[in-house]
């Protein structure tokens, strides 16, 4: 792995080589807040990129995400050429990426001039605008046959299969934890109804299979200087799905004024006015794809991926922090409590957020 003081090694300059990049006439410096990836912005000359080293233990078939953006760009070319697609540069000798000795992959991509980016949803414009884009990115590709894209992560939103290893867990895991969280089981297991729902869209024609993005943060838009929407970045985890996961994220991630790392609980909860911009942008986009059901599962959407994350921090409590990590010893029982007072939120308000008017 490849740290900043790393920079230098003897790898990084092949790296680079490969892309036809001259590693002393380079300025790289770390670049951006994810979680996953390591990302470096490299200058060469009067060019720009963002270089990434993929997290090959979370994406085990890295060449899968590379097949998908590769088809997804070739698409749009060919369809939608007016959309703002962000295309990974190629090697010298024509591949999508660089796979080193010890195991590393390694893409390379143009860094895109006068864009912005944000880490906190601080105004229902930027969460109807980043809305709108992943509406806009779902429905321009709604042309491609969703099972010729490769899944890359197996069972990302598959709440069945999460609810079932929260059982595991309850079961096989920390005693002490266990017992610690009693109430937090009680409340994860009055909610299972939700399960039930995701299992019955599952067998519904008419809940579509899409090309969804399935990580709708709003860090994975890109802004101009006006806060428009140019277009949604990051696309490893584009594949199969539902709409639930990518507006039941947004939802997730843009509703509540603090962050899942928020231990206050007091200060965790829904604006409704914000749900009010989500919802119009994605419609802006979406309304005439999504189906008379599927329109009447906006608010399922938002709990299905609230109460998803809750159960992955407990189980992975439960197992001892082996998945998310941990700052410290409760963190993922805290972040638990976060997301289900977030659900708890969403569920009171279901009435009034199901009724807010379209426009």
């Amino acid at each position: 792995m490849f740290e900043a003081s790393q920079f230098y090694q003897p790898a990084m300059q092949g790296i680079l080589t490969a892309y036809g990049l001259v590693m002393d006439e380079c300025r790289i410096q770390p670049f951006g807040s994810g979680l996953i990836n390591a990302t470096w912005k490299v200058s060469y000359a009067d060019k720009t990129y963002i270089l990434q080293r993929i997290n090959h233990q979370v994406f085990k078939k890295p060449e899968l995400i590379a097949q998908n953006i590769s088809a997804i760009g070739h698409y749009l070319d060919q369809y939608h050429p007016d959309y703002f697609f962000v295309q990974p540069v190629q090697t010298t000798d024509k591949r999508d990426m660089v796979i080193t000795p010890e195991g590393e992959y390694f893409r390379l991509q143009p860094f895109v001039a006068n864009s912005y980016s944000y880490d906190v949803v601080n105004n229902e414009q930027l969460a109807y605008e980043a809305a709108r884009q992943f509406g806009r990115f779902t429905k321009l590709l709604s042309g491609i046959d969703a099972n010729e894209i490769k899944v890359t992560l197996p069972d990302f939103h598959n709440l069945t299969l999460r609810y079932a290893q929260f059982e595991q867990a309850v079961k096989q895991g920390n005693p002490a934890r266990i017992a610690e969280a009693q109430e937090d089981i009680n409340t994860i297991r009055r909610y299972n109804h939700l399960t039930e729902v995701f299992a019955a869209i599952r067998h519904s024609p008419y809940f579509k299979v899409r090309v969804m993005h399935h990580d709708t943060k709003i860090s994975n838009v890109l802004f101009d200087a006006d806060n428009k929407g140019i277009c949604v970045i990051d696309l490893d985890t584009v594949m199969p799905g539902y709409f639930i996961s990518d507006f039941g994220d947004m939802m997730r991630t843009y509703l509540s004024p603090v962050s899942e790392e928020e231990t206050d609980l007091s200060k965790v909860q829904v604006r409704r006015e914000y749900y009010t911009a989500i919802m119009n942008g994605y419609l802006s986009e979406m309304r005439d794809e999504l189906s008379v059901t599927e329109r009447a599962h906006l608010v399922y959407a938002g709990q299905f991926m609230v109460y998803m994350q809750a159960i992955r921090f407990l189980t992975d409590y439960f197992n001892n922090d082996i998945y998310y990590g941990a700052r410290y010893e409760q963190h993922n029982l805290l972040r638990t409590r976060n997301q289900l007072t977030l659900l708890e939120s969403i569920t009171q308000q279901e009435q009034t957020l199901s009724s807010v008017a379209t426009h």
